[in-house]
């Protein structure tokens, strides 16, 4: 039998931290004692403390630990666990692409002596946006889904034997932007006009070209709004994106190409590209 402090020593964890576990029903003591409150473990429980402490590693909250450790079924539980492996891949290769994007900012930094230099290198023209014939789908979504969505898109085409033309776009719709959850509409272009879900119509847009990874479009869409601002333009329907160069052409974060549009109306004393 272990006292709390040879548990605390032998499973490396803090005596407030068992008493805590104990507090929430986590993990509680084999007895304790009911004339000066101490708690004992047995030796049996050390294996799970260490598991306890081994989940948290992975990146499980306490609650879902406590979930975790009540499942009986062996297949459930390996799939929760290949389940947060995925995400703490997800997770690193978000830190990893956001160094590299960090490493050229201190570089522009260094030689510019301006901060927010990058969020000049945004080139935004007034052009028209060309009509696009669409399948799509439309849902409240946070941008980790877009593959999903993306994929009941290309089931469609491949069960109704329709012909993707290479086009691939989002649309936003609501007026605030939740990267969590928002109205968004994932589209995919088709060459078979009557078969279409939407055709897009030509229209005026202020649009720009972000390169590199997706977390850096809030800077592009943010040089089109000041673009718009600066010139008396007014928004004239949901902003799109035109995906040009995506991980699917086997390319690094750094070379993928997209093509942000915001639809405004024609003022007289502007000229379109």
């Amino acid at each position: 039998m272990l006292t709390i402090g040879q548990m605390s020593k032998v499973c490396g964890v803090s005596v407030k931290t068992l008493h805590h576990y104990d507090k929430i029903g986590l993990f509680k003591p084999w007895k304790t004692d009911g004339a000066t409150g101490y708690r004992y473990y047995e030796d049996a429980q050390i294996g799970m403390m260490l598991l306890i402490g081994r989940l948290k590693r992975y990146g499980f909250s306490l609650s879902e630990i406590h979930k975790l450790l009540s499942i009986q079924d062996n297949q459930e539980l390996l799939r929760q666990l290949y389940k947060q492996k995925f995400r703490m891949e997800r997770q690193m290769e978000h830190i990893s692409i956001t160094l590299r994007e960090m490493d050229r900012h201190l570089e522009e930094f260094e030689r510019t002596g301006d901060i927010i230099s990058y969020q000049k290198n945004y080139e935004v023209a007034l052009k028209k946006g060309e009509e696009q014939v669409l399948l799509t789908v439309r849902a409240r979504m946070s941008v980790e889904e877009f593959g999903t969505y993306y994929g009941k898109v290309y089931e469609r085409i491949s069960r109704e034997h329709l012909t993707a033309n290479g086009i691939t776009m989002a649309i936003y719709h609501d007026q605030e932007f939740d990267p969590a959850c928002s109205d968004i509409e994932l589209a995919v272009g088709i060459e078979e006009r009557e078969k279409a879900d939407f055709i897009m119509p030509e229209r005026l847009c202020a649009t720009t070209i972000h390169k590199g990874p997706y977390s850096g479009l809030p800077d592009a869409y943010g040089a089109v709004m000041a673009w718009m601002n600066a010139g008396g333009f007014k928004l004239d329907g949901a902003p799109y994106e035109i995906y040009l160069k995506t991980q699917f052409d086997k390319l690094p974060p750094e070379e993928w190409v997209t093509q942000i549009y915001f639809p405004v109306k024609e003022q007289p004393s502007q000229s379109t590209v």
